[in-house]
């Protein structure tokens, strides 16, 4: 079994650290990939660490990591409760989705409640800081058996 992981990162998150910092924290979107650095080193995997504003790159990233990968982390940002599109592109995937919320979504705006993403995601993880994305990462490598 493939041992690669894809993480996908959606629009503004390049901002993260310098927009809003109140709500989204201080911490990079730098940190968030080094921290996934780390980890896929204690397990054997290898990252494909990708952000865009762009939509299409998303997608285009999932239709690549569905001939290779062992499992995918997606924050998509606000195309979270947009995009139809992301939600086919992870429909035609085979391995474990989880989604990812650096704020608790919910406790926020009511348009955000809502995702499309959830409805294929195998877990969701949301309002706990960037650390979200290792705990996604742990449980990915649960799922795969690829845990140590």
């Amino acid at each position: 079994m493939s041992k690669i992981v894809y993480v996908l990162n959606g629009p503004n998150l390049n901002l993260l650290g310098k927009r809003e910092p109140a709500i989204y924290g201080h911490e990079t979107l730098a940190d968030v990939e080094a921290n996934c650095r780390v980890l896929a080193g204690e397990h054997g995997a290898e990252l494909r660490f990708h952000q865009s504003n762009a939509e299409y790159e998303l997608i285009n990233w999932i239709h690549e990591a569905r001939e290779c990968a062992c499992g995918l982390i997606i924050n998509p940002a606000a195309l979270t409760h947009t995009s139809v599109a992301i939600l086919d592109a992870l429909n035609a995937c085979d391995f474990p989705v989880f989604e990812i919320h650096i704020t608790n979504v919910h406790k926020r705006e009511p348009f955000r409640h809502k995702s499309y993403v959830s409805l294929r995601a195998d877990g969701v993880i949301a309002g706990c800081g960037i650390q979200g994305y290792e705990l996604a990462f742990m449980r990915l490598m649960r799922l795969v058996g690829q845990d140590q």
